[in-house]
């Protein structure tokens, strides 16, 4: 019996790593896209007769239809499942990018930025259905290494989009092809296998069960992976009793077939109102009071990267352009080191985000008093590692603490703390430079001191809830 449960465990595990590369790959090809597309579109609403002013407004639509629809479209995945709320995210996308290439006036331009402001979350459905086929010990790996070939992607869709723009008719061929790059991807989803499944316990079983003894192993896992426990998760509780009576849902896991995208409007809006309800109710506000002010701490760093380097240093903007390359491309790479420092780290993700946090608040000082360009250099080598580290920290903290039920519920609500962030460090960047070039860096260091007084308020209650729940695990044993 235990060998053919393993025989079926290792064809799911051959499965999930064809699903998790594939996964990859869209991850590449999306920032890929989106990438031809970003440097030109201000150079495209300026060509249409925009002036600064409507091109900025023009320009912020995107970001408020991200704000808003970030945690709708991240819980509506939990209530339809991540393949069909990823093919309309990719579909809508792919529209509003073809719409974007036939754009000739302002109006059709703002009309094109709708549907990729509002469906625009393929990254953040990917990240989702990247934790459902995980198990916690795996995730930082895993997502460490989506993030690294998203990041790749964004570095080399510039490329691609500048040299289309050197010929006639340039921004509309990168839009088109941008286009038909999330159709390619959307092809690759509808062409998954059908095993959207959580890693269940009937596999943590078997792999046990070849071990050491059932209980030992479950309770040594369960000890290990108590922030996964229903009984300490406001937005596990509820939802895990309303699955678990399901009619054709398996133990441990859920099938892409298992929930349909035709069921009833209403039950559909019903579902994904209480998931948010359930994230705005849970004790998670530590986290996501940390996100916003690492995001901010981070986008002040960059908000005035080119002009602070020629005021300061007299340096020009191609030698800048190296420099802001050369960081991306190290926050690409890092990507492949989230899962060795966590091995590291024994998977304390607490201690982790918190000395990654101390890390990026000394490199954005150390940039802000740098005496020279060399220094600067240093200070964005190990700056775009310690934030690469920080933003999957975060990530899986959120996941760690909300719990894999309503992964995409989690993740968009964080990436709408992020486009709050988005929107405040611009205007909090302007206000700084009135001082100093060094002005926006140098709040930038006080934001993060803040994330880090929070982080050593917090943690030692994360890990007394930790202990407690250890405590009543030892108890039901």
């Amino acid at each position: 019996m235990i060998n053919q449960k393993c025989s079926i465990l290792l064809l799911k595990d051959r499965r999930r790593k064809r699903i998790i590369q594939c996964i990859y790959v869209v991850g590449f090809m999306d920032l890929f896209g989106v990438s031809m597309i970003i440097p030109l579109l201000s150079h495209h609403v300026k060509a249409l007769g925009a002036s600064p002013t409507v091109a900025g407004i023009v320009g912020s639509t995107y970001g408020i239809l991200q704000l808003f629809s970030s945690t709708v479209v991240g819980s509506w995945s939990d209530v339809v499942g991540r393949r069909y709320s990823l093919l309309t995210c990719l579909l809508l996308s792919a529209l509003g990018y073809s719409l974007l290439g036939m754009s000739t006036s302002i109006a059709l331009f703002v009309l094109a930025r709708i549907p990729v402001g509002l469906f625009k979350h393929s990254l953040s459905i990917c990240r989702a259905l990247l934790s459902d086929l995980v198990s916690e010990s795996e995730r930082p790996l895993v997502m460490g290494h989506f993030n690294a070939a998203s990041s790749v992607g964004f570095i080399l869709g510039p490329v691609v989009g500048g040299y289309l723009t050197e010929h006639e008719g340039g921004f509309y061929t990168s839009s088109f092809t941008c286009a038909a790059i999330f159709l390619i991807n959307a092809g690759l989803v509808w062409m998954l296998p059908g095993c959207e499944t959580l890693v269940d316990r009937n596999d943590s079983v078997c792999r046990n069960n070849m071990s050491k003894g059932y209980h030992e192993n479950h309770f040594s896992k369960s000890v290990q992976n108590g922030s996964q426990g229903s009984s300490h998760h406001p937005l596990l509780t509820a939802d895990t009793e309303q699955k678990s009576t399901s009619p054709g849902r398996h133990r441990g896991g859920v099938s892409w077939r298992d929930v349909s995208l035709l069921q009833p409007a209403w039950k559909q809006l019903s579902s994904v109102g209480s998931k948010i309800h359930l994230v705005a109710s849970s004790d998670m506000w530590d986290l996501f009071l940390v996100r916003l002010l690492m995001a901010i701490a981070i986008m002040l760093y960059y908000s005035n990267f080119s002009l602070a380097m020629e005021e300061r240093f007299s340096l020009k903007p191609k030698m800048t352009g190296y420099l802001i390359s050369y960081s991306s491309t190290l926050g690409a790479l890092a990507g492949f080191l989230v899962g060795p420092v966590t091995q590291l780290y024994k998977n304390n993700m607490p201690a982790l985000l918190l000395h990654s946090t101390v890390l990026t608040c000394s490199l954005i000082f150390l940039y802000a008093a740098a005496p020279s360009v060399w220094q600067v250099l240093l200070t964005s080598t190990f700056f775009a590692i310690s934030t690469t580290i920080g933003r999957t920290c975060i990530t899986d903290l959120e996941l760690q603490r909300g719990g894999a039920q309503a992964s995409g519920t989690l993740i968009g609500a964080g990436q709408s703390v992020t486009a709050v962030g988005r929107v405040l460090a611009p205007l909090l960047s302007g206000l700084a430079q009135e001082f100093s070039p060094c002005g926006p860096p140098s709040l930038g260091v006080v934001l993060a001191l803040a994330a880090v007084s929070l982080l050593l308020i917090r943690i030692p209650k994360w890990d007394a809830r930790g202990m407690t729940k250890t405590a009543k695990l030892r108890n039901s044993y």
